[in-house]
């Protein structure tokens, strides 16, 4: 014996049919992948590879900072006038600053840890590399 609930909801998905609502989809008459059930996090995998999203969004703050580290200074090579190379570099740090704090604050363990970068080193290497360009 069907519930009220369950034939009402047929209902709507036999009506939606008929009316062609799912005809079209992407997928349609294909079986559906479950190879990465077991995992978790399948449904944010799916999603990152799906739409081609930077997973790096998804690492801690340390991790994140320093990936940002080692792009400096090319990341840096269209920035136009070194002022704003050195708020860039500014507010790096200062982002280090508060993901260490961050992590002494929840006691957390630091096994990876970002680290500070020399303005005046990385300004250098900045003229450096729009000289060579």
């Amino acid at each position: 014996m069907t519930s009220w609930f369950e034939s009402r909801v047929e209902r709507m998905i036999r009506e939606a049919t008929e009316r062609g609502e799912f005809d079209g989809l992407p997928g349609l008459g294909k079986p559906i992948d479950l190879s990465d059930a077991d995992d978790p996090d399948w449904w944010v995998k799916r999603k990152i590879r799906d739409e081609n999203l930077d997973s790096a969004a998804l690492l801690p703050a340390p991790l994140r900072l320093r990936r940002e580290a080692q792009e400096f200074p090319e990341s840096l090579r269209d920035v136009s006038d070194e002022a704003s190379v050195r708020e860039i570099l500014t507010d790096f740090n200062r982002r280090v600053r508060e993901a260490l704090l961050a992590s002494w604050q929840m006691a957390t363990p630091h096994g990876v840890v970002a680290h500070t970068v020399d303005v005046e080193e990385m300004v250098r290497r900045w003229r450096e590399l729009r000289d060579a360009h």
